[in-house]
């Protein structure tokens, strides 16, 4: 499984379209991560961030916020979007996902 979570300054951005770079983290068999990859996206545009992801081969993403249409392109795309997560270290965000403890709060996100 490959968890995405969009970063700003080192930490998870609250809106996934306006971040510097992703993070994807590579998850075993066992839940653990075993491996991470920084990569750039392309410039934010409506749709191409939820395809990009997608033929990244991403399977989830955790952010603070994101468009309803941009929810509705990963849902077509089959990647789970986990909204209302808080700024933070991005691994501790991703070990308390795989956990379910991870608390979130409302969608940053107001379009």
């Amino acid at each position: 499984m490959i968890i995405t979570v969009p970063i700003v300054n080192e930490t998870l951005s609250q809106h996934f379209g306006h971040c510097q770079y992703f993070i994807f983290f590579h998850i075993d068999k066992d839940m653990h991560i075993f491996k991470t990859e920084n990569k750039t996206p392309p410039a934010h545009e409506p749709g191409v961030l939820p395809k990009w992801l997608a033929d990244e081969k991403a399977d989830v993403i955790i952010t603070g916020g994101m468009g309803m249409h941009a929810q509705k392109l990963f849902t077509q795309y089959g990647v789970k979007v986990v909204l209302g997560a808080e700024s933070g270290d991005p691994k501790s965000i991703v070990e308390s996902w795989l956990n379910g403890e991870l608390v979130s709060g409302n969608n940053a996100c107001d379009h």
